[in-house]
């Protein structure tokens, strides 16, 4: 498959609507190391729509190749720190006739063949996002820098890990909306909180604080409104200098996908994927920089690196109909 043509500059990279990038530092005229990815909606307070899905989409594809790039913070552009995503545009979907959301007017009445073959068409644009960040290669540090409802927080599920606002509401609200769950969460959800924890969020429909201990456990920290981007960056430089992105991209592999029906399973699967990454070029870096006593230099590259059994797992219902 042919590489994308990466852009000099992500800060200066306009193709892509309703989003937008930013260099750490912002003052740096070519691509960092950690690159900022943001929801770009303002005067609708980047509530989700089609051409968010696309955008964001092909923003992770193409950050996910760039070897440049070694962690990418996900947050949202509110410059008042409010709002990271309040869930799908309702106005759009109601009246959308494209993409994603065709024949899902509110209320259709239309039936028979036709609605058929728009059913057996559509595929959902939040897990569309979700995807994409799950099968990016380089760790994602999602930051919610307000708000996050219905796919504002469930698209974040697949990152390696959440920065919430303090002033944060968050909630599965789709109970509520007469519609059910999506971007991939029943997937996600209930591997991070568990079933129990899943099953009340989505039953209830009801919005908590971040620090709600129902959701808390979404979150590996809780600032301050104005800290969360900034925490963030930190984290993601941190994993950026300090980790291999092939060893993190790996683990992760290894929890969503990994042989967990038996622990004797576990036992083989762990032990090829070691053997591999141990005799691998990132291994000799880490060992050597550990016993010099210095700061690591990882340069594995996903493509070339990667454990030889990878992937590893069977691939379920193949869809052949449409590109997931």
């Amino acid at each position: 498959m042919a590489q994308p043509q990466h852009p000099e500059s992500y800060a200066t990279y306009t193709a892509l609507p309703e989003i937008s990038f930013q260099h750490v530092p912002a003052t740096s005229p070519t691509a960092t190391p950690v690159i900022i990815l943001r929801l770009d909606r303002p005067k609708a307070n980047n509530a989700f729509t089609d051409t968010m899905v696309v955008s964001l989409v092909s923003a992770f594809d193409l950050l996910s190749s760039d070897a440049r790039v070694k962690a990418i913070v996900f947050t949202g552009a509110d410059p008042r720190n409010r709002v990271f995503c309040p869930g799908m545009d309702l106005d759009q979907a109601s009246s959308s006739a494209t993409s994603s959301s065709a024949a899902l007017s509110l209320g259709s009445g239309t039936s028979g063949d036709e609605i058929a073959a728009a059913r057996d068409k559509h595929r959902d644009g939040g897990a569309q996002v979700s995807l994409a960040i799950y099968r990016c290669a380089k760790p994602v540090v999602a930051a919610l820098n307000g708000h996050a409802v219905g796919v504002g927080i469930t698209m974040t599920l697949p990152a390696n890990l959440r920065i919430a606002s303090a002033a944060a509401k968050v909630g599965f609200v789709f109970a509520r909306r007469g519609i059910s769950t999506e971007a991939c969460s029943t997937y996600f959800l209930p591997r991070i909180l568990g079933a129990g924890r899943a099953l009340t969020l989505l039953t209830t429909g009801a919005v908590y604080s971040a620090s709600d201990p129902a959701v808390r456990d979404l979150f590996a920290e809780v600032v301050a409104p104005d800290r969360v981007v900034p925490r963030a960056v930190e984290l993601a430089q941190e994993i950026a200098d300090k980790t291999s992105g092939v060893a993190v991209r790996t683990m992760k592999d290894m929890l969503y996908k990994g042989a967990s029906a038996t622990p004797e399973e576990a036992f083989l699967l762990e032990s090829r994927v070691f053997f591999d990454l141990f005799r691998g070029r990132d291994s000799a870096e880490g060992v050597n920089a550990f016993l010099e006593k210095r700061a690591p230099k990882f340069d594995a590259v996903w493509e070339k690196d990667r454990p030889s059994n990878w992937p590893w797992w069977k691939e379920g219902d193949r869809d052949n109909k449409a590109k997931i």
